[in-house]
C-alpha cells in the first residue's frame, strides 16, 4: 500500500510538473515506475501465497514472479547507478556542459537500463541460470542453491554478481565520494556560511537526497543477497525459515521508502503533495455534496 501510494504521488506529481522536468529527474520517475510495477506484478501473488501457506499457481508463477523481482530489481539498481553518475557530471562541470545532458539523452539512457534489466532477466529462461522457489516456500527468485555442483549456474551467479551489483554499487560510492570530496573543497573556499549560494545548497541538498535513496536501497537488499549466497555454499537447509524469509520482506520493502525521503528533502514535492491532497478533498466532496447551499459552502471551502 505504501509503495503504490507513495510511487503513485510521484508520478502525479511528475505529469503534472512534466514541462518542467529536468533531464535527471526523468531517473526518478523511472526509479518510481520499477517500484509500483514491483509491486503491482509481485506483491499481490506473494500476499496470497502467505495466506495460503504454500506457493500458488505452480512453476509457471514461480518463474513469472521470479522474472518479474529480477528485473526490476536490475532496473532500479541500475537506475541509481545512472543517477549518481549524472549527479557526479552535473556537480563537476560547468554550467554549460551540464546542460548538455538533455532529455534525450536520459530518454536512451533509461531504454538502456530496461534492455539490460530484461537480459539478465530472460537469461535464466534460456539455459543460462535457473529460477526456482525461496526456501521458506511462499516466494520465488533465481535458485540460488541449484549453483551447488553446477558451473553452468555459478558463472551465471558470478556474471551477475558483478555486472549487476558489485560494479554499480562501487560506481555510485565512488561517484558520492567524489561529489563529497568536491563540495568539501568548495565549501572551504567559502569562509563564512552566509555567504554560500542558494544553488551550492540546493546542490547540496539534492546530493543528500540521492546519497540516502541509494544507501536505502543498498542497506534493503544487503541482507538478501548475504543469505543468498550462503545458500549457494551450503546447504538451505541450514537455515531457519524465517532467515531467509525476513530478509527476503526487508528487501521488498525498499520500493516504499523513495517517496517519504523525496517528501522529507524536496520541498517542491511537498508542495506537489498539498495540491494533490487539496484537488482530491475537493473532488470527494463535491461528488458527495447534494443541492443544499450548506453542501455547496461546503464544497467551495474545501476546494
Amino acid at each position: 500500500i505504501l509503495t503504490i501510494l507513495g510511487n503513485s504521488t510521484v508520478l502525479a506529481t511528475a505529469v503534472k510538473r512534466s514541462s518542467l522536468l529536468k533531464s535527471p529527474e526523468l531517473l526518478t520517475v523511472n526509479l518510481a515506475v520499477a517500484d509500483i510495477g514491483m509491486a503491482l506484478s509481485m506483491y499481490p501473488l506473494a500476499i496470497a501465497s502467505a495466506w495460503n501457506h504454500a506457493w500458488l499457481g505452480g512453476d509457471a508463477s514461480c518463474v513469472y514472479y521470479a522474472l518479474m523481482g529480477f528485473l526490476f530489481g536490475v532496473c532500479s539498481m541500475m537506475t541509481l547507478c545512472a543517477m549518481a553518475v549524472i549527479r557526479f557530471l552535473v556537480t563537476n562541470s560547468s554550467k554549460s556542459n551540464s546542460n548538455k545532458i538533455t532529455k534525450n539523452t536520459v530518454c536512451i539512457l533509461i531504454a538502456f537500463i530496461w534492455l539490460y534489466s530484461l537480459l539478465w532477466a530472460i537469461l535464466p529462461l534460456v539455459g543460462w541460470g535457473y529460477y526456482g522457489p525461496e526456501p521458506f516456500g511462499i516466494s520465488c527468485t533465481i535458485a540460488w542453491s541449484k549453483f551447488h555442483n553446477s558451473s553452468n549456474g555459478f558463472s551465471f551467479i558470478l556474471s551477475m554478481f558483478l555486472l549487476c551489483t558489485v560494479l554499480p554499487a562501487l560506481t555510485i560510492v565512488a561517484c558520492y565520494l567524489g561529489i563529497a570530496w568536491k563540495v568539501h573543497k568548495a565549501y572551504q573556499e567559502i569562509q563564512n556560511i552566509d555567504r554560500i549560494p542558494n544553488a551550492a545548497k540546493l546542490e547540496k541538498k539534492l546530493t543528500l537526497m540521492a546519497v540516502l535513496i541509494s544507501v536505502a536501497f543498498l542497506s534493503s537488499w544487503t541482507p538478501y543477497a548475504a543469505t543468498s549466497f550462503w545458500s549457494i555454499f551450503n546447504s538451505s537447509d541450514s537455515l531457519q525459515p524465517v532467515v531467509t524469509l525476513l530478509p527476503c520482506l526487508f528487501a521488498k520493502s525498499s520500493t516504499a521508502y523513495n517517496p517519504l525521503i523525496y517528501y522529507v528533502f524536496s520541498k517542491t514535492f511537498r508542495c506537489e503533495v498539498r495540491k494533490l491532497r487539496c484537488c482530491c478533498g475537493w473532488r470527494v466532496h463535491y461528488f458527495s455534496s447534494d443541492n443544499s447551499a450548506e453542501n455547496a459552502v461546503s464544497t467551495w471551502w474545501s476546494g
